[in-house]
Formats: C-alpha cells, sequence, structure tokens
C-alpha cells in the first residue's frame, strides 16, 4: 500500500512595507505597560530625577547612586515601595543606560535595601476582606433608595464580589489618560438567563474576595477557576487563619 503524503496547510502570508512594520511594531510597545503602570513609572522617574538635581548627582545609574537614592526616599515612603520604584527605574532608563539592570541587582544596592527595610520596618496592616454580611449590611441600607448612585453602588458591590473584580474594573477613571475599554466590561457583552447575569471582561486582575468563598466552604477548584487563576497562586489571596488554609490545600489535593 502506498502511503499518501499530507502537505500542511499554511496560508499565503504577504510581505508588508518597512513603514507597515515598523507602525505595528511602535503599537506592540505602546501595549507593554498598562497606562497607570506607565503613569506610576514616570512619577518613579521623576522622583529619581528630582534626587540627582537638589543633590547635585549625575543621572547615570550607579550602584552607590541607587544605594543613597534608596536611603533618601525611604525616609518618606516606605521602603518596600522603593523596592517598587527601582523596577520602574530600570523600565524607563534601560533605553539610555543598559546596564541599569545589572546596578539594580549590585549586592551595595541590595543590603541598602534590605538595610531600610529592617530601620523603617512597620507592622503589616491591611483592610479585613469583604464579607456576606458586608453586603447584606449595605444591602439593608440602599436596597430601598431611589438614589442612582446608592443602586449603582449595590449594583457594583455584588457584581464585583460575586466575579472577583477590582474596582478599577469597576468604574471609569476620572484621569483621562487611565481610562482604557480593555478593563471594563462592555454593554454590548451582557448576556440575561433566567437565574443568571454574565458579561465578558477583557482583562482581569483578580482582586482577594477569595477569602470570602473560602469561608463559604467553595471547593478550592472552584475558588481557582471563579478567579480565572491558571495555578495555585489564589491561595496567596485567602487571608484566614493558617488551619483553613491548610484544609483547602489538603482539599484539592485529595
Amino acid at each position: 500500500m502506498t502511503g499518501r503524503s499530507h502537505r500542511s496547510r499554511v496560508s499565503k502570508r504577504q510581505a508588508w512595507t518597512l513603514e507597515h512594520l515598523l507602525h505595528e511594531h511602535a503599537i506592540a510597545l505602546g501595549f507593554t505597560l498598562a497606562t497607570s503602570t506607565s503613569a506610576s513609572y514616570d512619577s518613579t522617574l521623576a522622583s529619581y530625577i528630582e534626587f540627582c538635581r537638589l543633590h547635585n548627582i549625575a543621572l547615570t545609574p550607579t550602584p552607590d547612586t541607587f544605594s543613597l537614592y534608596v536611603v533618601w526616599m525611604s525616609s518618606y515612603i516606605r521602603p518596600a515601595s522603593v523596592d517598587s520604584y527601582l523596577s520602574g527605574l530600570c523600565n524607563k532608563l534601560e533605553d539610555e543606560f543598559p546596564d541599569v539592570c545589572t546596578v539594580r541587582c549590585s549586592r551595595l544596592l541590595q543590603r541598602t535595601l534590605a538595610g531600610c527595610k529592617h530601620r523603617f520596618n512597620h507592622p503589616v496592616r491591611r483592610k479585613e476582606p469583604l464579607s456576606r454580611n458586608d453586603l447584606h449590611t449595605a444591602f439593608l441600607r440602599y436596597h430601598g433608595s431611589s438614589d442612582h448612585d446608592n443602586i449603582l453602588f449595590l449594583a457594583q458591590l455584588y457584581f464585583g464580589f460575586e466575579t472577583l473584580q477590582q474596582l478599577g474594573e469597576l468604574v471609569w477613571p476620572d484621569a483621562a489618560k487611565l481610562q482604557s475599554y480593555n478593563r471594563v466590561p462592555m454593554r454590548h457583552t451582557v448576556q440575561l438567563g433566567n437565574n443568571s447575569i454574565s458579561y465578558t471582561l477583557p482583562l482581569s486582575k483578580t482582586d482577594k474576595f477569595a477569602t470570602a468563598l473560602a469561608l463559604a466552604g467553595v471547593p478550592p477548584q472552584l475558588i481557582q477557576a471563579a478567579g480565572r487563576w491558571s495555578s495555585d497562586e489564589f491561595e496567596k489571596y485567602i487571608q484566614i487563619h493558617p488551619f483553613i488554609l491548610q484544609a483547602l490545600i489538603h482539599d484539592s489535593t485529595s
């Protein structure tokens, strides 16, 4: 029997002009960072430039310069935030100073940052996660209201809770540069069922409502699915007693 060869079907692709390639490349680079992240990095760069100007230090990043910047900034904001600032600086300065990432990993800078974290250490403070009791309290207060804002608040509260969405995915920012249709559900995607409602959220970073689901006895695999996590990262969002978390992990492996 003679075997018949199968040729892979490849769609015919057309060549682009160099101008079109550069145009598409520029657009792709523009999507590297979210608008809010880019704005935060711009603020970080401004603080570094201000530091160098005030202290008459060259902008060229060196372990010494970055270390002094960390000490200076740690007296105004938490060192953990300064650590994040350094990532923003690397993003903004790398084109002009290719070695900035090496500077970021230098031993002197790491030791300085660790020292500032110990010196300016603060106890961890976090807000209590929302529970269904909190939702019920809000419902009792606003469900009879005829005010549009109150009704809208209740709708956002319940939708955000049940779908594990962040506040930024439920509101439209006042700042024009932070407004993006990539983070809010569009009206035309809403589908109404007899006992349900669904809509499409283009991009998402799930919030900490996972705690309430865990306390309600929802199985870990369902929490993972509801939060659209692709791994066990959802366990980091569960702020409950370690024994409860251990029980959830054990249940997921049994």
